[in-house]
């Protein structure tokens, strides 16, 4: 694994006390994930032990030691999504990309997970792709939301 961008990262927080998460922040959006050759690499270089570095790392839902898609499909469970048919519209992604929440498509495409609230219930059932959040769901409006990131069907 190239670490020069890992380095290009850590020079941008060279002396800046507490900077391990915006570190890890900075190569997770690089990587997608927190290789392990990384992992051990930045706590040489921000002289952290590597302990703290993987507590860090394993305590925060936002990271990830696993690899993880191009794109993030986040559906809510919420008690609004959920009695509106979060279900449904889970079930859907579940059987269309062959794959459960906490999961990565094999292409590395597509991450799929389950979130308890986007605070966003007004506009229940609602799924977030990358940010971007759909509401007032139906299984029938998912193949044209997911085709907007690439997806062109089980191969």
């Amino acid at each position: 694994m190239e670490l020069a961008e890992v380095d290009r990262i850590l020079d941008r927080y060279e002396g800046e006390p507490g900077a391990l998460i915006p570190v890890l922040q900075d190569v997770q959006d690089e990587y997608r994930y927190l290789p392990e050759e990384v992992l051990r690499y930045i706590s040489e270089r921000l002289r952290v032990p590597l302990s703290q570095v993987y507590h860090v790392a394993t305590f925060y839902n936002a990271f990830s030691l696993e690899p993880r898609g191009e794109h993030t499909i986040e559906v809510c469970t919420g008690t609004a999504c959920h009695v509106k048919g979060a279900g449904r519209i889970l079930d859907w992604l579940q059987g269309e990309l062959g794959i459960g929440p906490g999961e990565t498509t094999p292409d590395l495409k597509f991450t799929l997970q389950t979130v308890r609230c986007l605070g966003c219930c007004s506009l229940a059932p609602v799924i977030r792709i990358d940010g971007d959040t759909y509401g007032n769901l139906t299984q029938d409006m998912l193949p044209r939301i997911i085709r907007r990131y690439g997806y062109r069907g089980r191969r």
